[in-house]
């Protein structure tokens, strides 16, 4: 009997074809889906990387509540703007992009570590935080790095307000002597650490990655979702006997949907529906966390 597979973008319906465990398997591989929300993100962040040099760079904070896909965004970004490569003419490397993360701590050094392991260069974790910071500096300058991107930036909350200064100067003054524009991501929390001093405040705009509600965007989402599950029938995954249980369980939340979609797409596989049900989603509700925590059933 011949499958309709209409329902699967045609870059991924060759994957319906494979054995269980390969398609099981195709489920758990990283996968991007834009959506409006994310590709404004994205187009502001590219702006701020094709900005000519200015005293005073603008910058950019991404807030949103964990696991709703601000680390997956720019990545994304990093991915498609910030490819390294070393330049035809000169001979010396391009890295536009640097995507590093905060240290656990507001810690100067730590920050400064963060960053040149982004670059797999030597340096000496016990080399004064001055020479770090011109060994950091100089590199980025050598690489010719146009942004900075630093993720979990709601760690900086973590110490004293003394050492949370201390490391927002310290990113002041990697913006103010590389001229590059730096994104900081976190949880809503981060906004926190803006506020700590006018200064910092007055250089970051703030953009939030919103939870989702359940309007015909989230529908139109989910829609992207069906279009690259391996399922051999179509679910109709924006149906409302779907879309209101799905929006229930993942509480709007973009990295539980996605957590629920393959869960109950594994299931689907395995059972032989080859299609995501009502009774299929509620049997996977566990998917969305009980005071921050997933618990699972046996």
């Amino acid at each position: 009997m011949e499958i309709q597979l209409g329902h699967i973008h045609q870059n991924f319906r060759h994957v319906a074809g494979l054995p269980d465990e390969e398609r099981i398997q195709f489920l758990y591989e990283p996968r991007w889906l834009g959506y409006p929300q994310a590709d404004k993100i994205i187009e502001r962040m590219n702006d701020l990387l094709e900005m000519p040099y200015r005293p005073r760079m603008f910058n950019l904070l991404i807030v949103g509540e964990p696991n709703n896909g601000k680390t997956t965004l720019v990545r994304r970004f990093a991915q498609v703007h910030g490819q390294s490569r070393v330049d035809e003419k000169d001979g010396e490397p391009r890295i536009p992009v640097v995507l590093a993360e905060a240290p656990p701590k507001p810690d100067e050094k730590g920050l400064y570590i963060s960053i040149l392991e982004r670059f797999m260069t030597p340096y000496r974790a016990t080399d004064p935080v001055a020479k770090m910071r011109y060994q950091l500096i100089h590199l980025m300058r050598y690489c010719h790095v146009r942004m900075l991107v630093i993720d979990e930036f709601h760690s900086l909350l973590t110490g004293t307000p003394v050492k949370q200064r201390e490391v927002m100067n310290a990113i002041k003054l990697l913006c103010n002597e590389l001229g590059m524009p730096i994104v900081g991501v976190g949880t809503e929390e981060a906004v926190r650490v803006l506020h700590s001093d006018p200064q910092h405040a007055s250089r970051f705009d703030v953009v939030r990655l919103d939870t989702w509600d359940l309007d015909k965007p989230f529908t139109r989402l989910l829609v992207g979702f069906e279009k690259i599950l391996p399922l051999r029938k179509p679910s109709g995954l924006n149906q409302p006997e779907l879309a209101k249980p799905l929006h229930v369980y993942s509480g709007g939340n973009l990295g539980n949907l996605h957590r629920l979609l393959i869960e109950c797409a594994i299931e689907a596989i395995q059972d032989g529906t080859e299609r995501i049900t009502p009774e299929i989603v509620k049997a996977k509700s566990w998917v969305k966390p009980t005071r921050g925590l997933r618990e699972l059933r046996p």
